[in-house]
């Protein structure tokens, strides 16, 4: 059968290059130009990659248009809630969801994982009080690429399985850590005797000794289980997200043939900046900007204003040109929190307000400007007793299953090559 092409014609002098168009399982086709500059002696130009598919990918599959998200062919809906973040955690990571004897072990190998060496947890002693978790989080996973060298090359299935497992077992525990030095209060350690989100906020909010919280009349607060179910579909929400901007550049600086540490770290950084994982952030700042139902109209119309440099945070998405996916389980989420937690009513007074007359607005209908998962995860996280300067680690601690399975993906592509985008030079 005849292979499909595309046919480019240079107008200035009427060459012609012929190029194969490659059918993917989902979505749209792509033109192999992979010889271009070679043929032509041009490059295509490109800013921003958007039109520009950087690798082969049987990981995460997002259609924009129709607000579908997928890991390895399982819709979000399917997974959010429905199954245990560590069981999304090993559907990314192995490509399948696990049985419930695989399942139980997965959970008990990542609770042994999650201790981190004494000479790494030193580290943390040089870092002053106050520093933003996510520069602290950035340098200290960089670090542990020393305590664990022999994963500069893997060999085997089983030592990529070991080092994927090793990463996503120790970040939660990195990101406790990292919030803790930053408020000056004593580093807590894993408790085996408790599941990976679970554990998560144990670290956070206990004292030495293992004691939660006192709350007088000898009570000690407990972690509630919708709590940890209501977290643990965060950060499945959050597991991957196809090419992005941080997984880019996990998998560029994984094309250098660096530690895979030092590439999630690389991660890291990209992630934290506010047009990124640090959006939600921005949302709650803005939220209490707001600060009461009253004054919604008047930034609803700052933002319709084109004169006006303000714009509406947590509304529209650089992929979904519709609803975000995520953002509709958010959405269900927070309804079931608000009758179970006592949340800050103002502040999510604010936000239905927001979302309300945004939804009802013409302006924002017709260009597809609708919540998107930055908006509701910033009030959830807020219920949860989750610190602002903690909600991109969390973003981190969700993501690591997608970057390091993207990184594996392209350490076993055999047509993996070091990243190099060319340019249009416009100087002297």
């Amino acid at each position: 059968m005849a292979k499909n092409t595309m046919t480019l014609t240079d107008n200035r002098n009427g060459d012609k290059y012929e190029y194969n168009i490659i059918d993917g399982t989902r979505g749209p086709s792509v033109v192999d130009i992979s010889t271009f500059y070679k043929d032509s002696g041009m490059f295509t130009y490109d800013p921003g990659y958007t039109s520009t598919a950087s690798c082969e990918s049987k990981i995460t599959f997002i259609d924009g248009e129709n607000s579908e998200l997928r890991y390895r062919g399982y819709e979000i809906t399917e997974l959010a809630g429905k199954h245990s973040y560590l069981d999304v955690c090993h559907l990314l990571m192995m490509g399948r969801l696990p049985s419930e004897a695989e399942s139980k072990n997965f959970d008990l190998e990542i609770r042994h994982r999650s201790f981190l060496n004494e000479g790494l947890i030193k580290i943390f002693a040089g870092f002053p009080d106050g520093a933003h978790p996510m520069a602290t989080m950035g340098a200290a996973t960089m670090a542990l690429s020393t305590f664990y060298k022999d994963h500069l090359n893997l060999e085997d299935e089983e030592e990529f399985k070991t080092m994927r497992r090793r990463i996503l077992a120790k970040i939660p525990t990195i990101a406790a850590m990292a919030y803790r030095k930053s408020i000056g209060t004593p580093l807590i350690y894993p408790d085996v005797n408790r599941y990976f989100t679970e554990n998560f906020l144990y670290m956070l909010r206990a004292y030495p000794g293992g004691n939660m919280k006192y709350l007088g009349d000898g009570q000690n607060e407990e972690i509630k289980q919708v709590e940890v179910d209501a977290l643990d579909a965060i950060l499945t929400l959050h597991a991957d997200h196809e090419q992005n901007a941080s997984t880019t550049t996990v998998r560029n600086v994984g094309s250098t043939e660096a530690h895979p540490y030092v590439s999630i770290a690389s991660g890291i950084a990209a992630l934290w900046g506010s047009a990124h994982g640090g959006a939600n952030e921005k949302v709650m700042d803005q939220l209490k900007l707001i600060g009461d139902v009253k004054n919604v109209p008047t930034y609803i119309a700052k933002a319709k204003d084109r004169n006006d440099p303000f714009r509406l945070m947590g509304f529209g998405h650089r992929v979904y040109k519709n609803r975000d996916p995520r953002a509709e389980v958010l959405k269900g989420l927070q309804d079931k929190l608000k009758e179970e937690l006592n949340l800050d009513s103002k502040l999510l007074d604010v936000a239905a307000a927001v979302e309300k007359a945004a939804l009802n607005d013409d302006y924002f209908k017709d260009r597809g400007l609708y919540p998107n998962i930055d908006f509701y995860s910033g009030v959830i996280l807020t219920a949860l007793k989750i610190p602002v300067e903690m909600f991109t680690p969390i973003f981190v601690i969700g993501r690591i299953p997608g970057w390091i399975s993207q990184w594996s993906e392209l350490k076993q592509d055999p047509k993996h090559k070091i990243a190099r985008p060319r340019q249009l030079y416009t100087g002297n």
